[in-house]
């Protein structure tokens, strides 16, 4: 019997990140939108899918196969593909399989998304907007 992937996340947030999230410093986060944003967080949580992230953004035309991956690490190329696969389920990574190569690309919409999220707000960067009071601890 074939075990089947996991049903994709709806990614609505990622999908069009105008209609993304309001930042978390703005106003709360709703429960459904926390179920949709924490799946995306929890892939990245893993340090070696946060650094294969940080390494096909950071690759040659912004976009990597395993074998451009692989000396970066110290595993094996099937472990490095099952990283790549959950970024790629959970839509941080595009793939385009080219010949027998599959090359990753990071989401574009994916990355504003999730950076909109850890922003602080309407006044800017480490700034409390305006209709909030800043308490002293």
């Amino acid at each position: 019997m074939s075990k089947s992937p996991p049903p994709r996340p709806d990614l609505t947030l990622l999908q069009d990140p105008l209609a993304c999230c309001t930042p978390l410093a703005r106003e709360p986060m709703t429960a459904d939108l926390a179920a949709q944003v924490a799946p995306l967080l929890k892939a990245i949580a893993d340090p070696a899918r946060l650094r294969l992230l940080s390494l096909v953004l950071s690759h040659a035309g912004r976009e990597a196969c395993v074998c451009d991956l692989l000396p970066y690490f110290d595993l094996s190329q099937p472990t490095i593909s099952h990283h790549l696969k959950v970024l790629h389920e959970t839509g941080l990574l595009d793939r385009e399989k080219r010949g027998t190569w599959v090359f990753y690309k990071a989401r574009p919409e994916a990355m504003a998304a999730l950076g909109g999220l850890f922003t602080a707000g309407a006044s800017g960067p480490g700034e409390v907007p305006s209709d909030r009071v800043e308490v002293d601890a």
